[in-house]
């Protein structure tokens, strides 16, 4: 059996609980992919892409995708890292280059993470609308879900997380998909382990220059926040699903106030009238 249906099946069937199961019923849950869609998969690594591109074959539900990869200053390591995945895994991807990290890099130095997912989402919905693409689907997993959440509760002093799916505010027409949403991270580090595989995580110029100069003021609260739960789970295990079902539990009559298209909303509006 050629590699790439080995790890194929291995989706499939060994970590058919882990990812597969849960990548179906995020899809579904979700609504994340319908009849006709046609879904740009932006690819990293591949954990994502080898699912839709499975889903794509033989899913009850008929759609496209287009599988991309954007370059977005990558060195020759990390570049060639990607090609030699995308060849393994047997995805017929299409790369295109950008700047972001070059122009990151000169301008931004007090936020390079914020101002280059910023830049990298505009190249992406523009490569959307060039391929006709309604849907781009990125590889954001369970863990990136409750990690948002606490950096949204303890940075940013307001109750959000990371959505399964979101219009775009810019380019109408387009939406965001997260099909991995429910898939947890160690599940797909096990599976890239089993296959023997290497994804690269970040890779950009501040990144490595941290990395270089052990500069440990520079650790990400993102890192900080990962720590933290893992640190919470030796005394609950279930504090990281906690977390997730509460988004979907909110309750309502225990809120201060809500929030809804920049409008705010006090519970005392309400109070009186019970």
């Amino acid at each position: 059996m050629e590699r790439y249906k080995e790890i194929e099946r291995s989706i499939i069937k060994k970590y058919r609980k882990e990812i597969w199961s849960k990548f179906i019923k995020a899809i579904k849950d979700y609504e994340l992919i319908k009849e006709n869609d046609k879904v740009m998969v932006c690819i990293s690594g591949g954990k994502d892409s080898k699912c839709i591109q499975e889903l794509e074959r033989h899913g009850k539900v008929p759609f496209t995708a287009e599988y991309v990869v954007m370059n977005p200053g990558y060195n020759e390591k990390h570049s060639n890292n990607i090609l030699e995945n995308a060849k393994v895994l047997n995805i017929p991807i299409k790369v295109f280059k950008s700047d972001i990290f070059e122009v990151v890099d000169k301008i931004s130095f007090d936020s390079p993470c914020y101002m280059c997912a910023k830049m990298r989402r505009g190249y992406l919905y523009n490569k959307a609308k060039e391929l006709g693409c309604n849907k781009i689907a990125l590889g954001h997993h369970f863990n990136d879900v409750i990690e948002t959440t606490l950096l949204s509760m303890f940075y940013g002093s307001e109750v959000k997380t990371m959505m399964p799916k979101l219009h775009s505010d810019n380019f109408e027409g387009l939406e965001l998909i997260r099909p991995l949403y429910l898939v947890e991270e160690d599940s797909i580090i096990s599976w890239k382990n089993y296959n023997k595989l290497t994804f690269i995580n970040c890779a950009c110029r501040f990144t490595e220059s941290v990395t270089l100069n052990n500069n440990s003021n520079s650790v990400s609260k993102r890192k900080e926040i990962k720590e933290l739960i893992k640190e919470l789970k030796k005394i609950n295990p279930s504090i990281d699903r906690n977390i997730f079902t509460s988004m979907n539990n909110v309750n309502l009559n225990c809120i201060l106030g809500t929030k809804k298209d920049g409008i705010y909303r006090s519970f005392l509006e309400d109070y009186e009238k019970k």
